[in-house]
């Protein structure tokens, strides 16, 4: 598990979102993966949503998944973050929580409709885990 912060700041340890991490793949029952995490400026966020999937602006979070065993990548931006737990009326660690799994699951293969925040069942999968990851800290 490798995390890199790409000169932005979070409000969690490294190791902390490694630990989120490494509880969602085991709750997904993986147990062989390699999975880096990126914390990354918006700009770069916005370029990769861009380049990768045809969508223009800033989003959340990003994913990739290659091979196997599983290999993934996921790129979160911590300023959406901040934004998004604004909106949503959630703390900025809960949010990133979030997005860490949220990645996770869409590298181990679940996927949900764009506009589905809250009534697919990756989410809901997703809330359980983040319910769990939020109770131990």
């Amino acid at each position: 598990m490798s995390v890199a912060t790409d000169g932005v700041r979070i409000p969690l340890a490294r190791a902390r979102v490694a630990s989120i991490a490494r509880a969602a793949l085991r709750a997904e029952r993986v147990r062989d993966a390699m999975i880096s995490i990126a914390f990354v400026p918006r700009a770069a966020i916005a370029r990769l949503n861009r380049r990768y999937l045809g969508h223009v602006g800033a989003t959340d979070v990003i994913s990739f998944a290659f091979g196997d065993p599983l290999v993934g990548d996921i790129y979160i931006s911590p300023d959406v973050a901040r934004r998004n737990a604004r909106k949503y009326g959630v703390g900025v660690r809960e949010e990133l929580a979030r997005l860490v799994i949220h990645g996770v699951l869409h590298v181990t293969g679940h996927d949900h409709p764009d506009d589905a925040r809250g009534a697919s069942p990756m989410w809901k999968r997703q809330e359980r885990l983040v319910r769990r990851a939020v109770s131990s800290t």
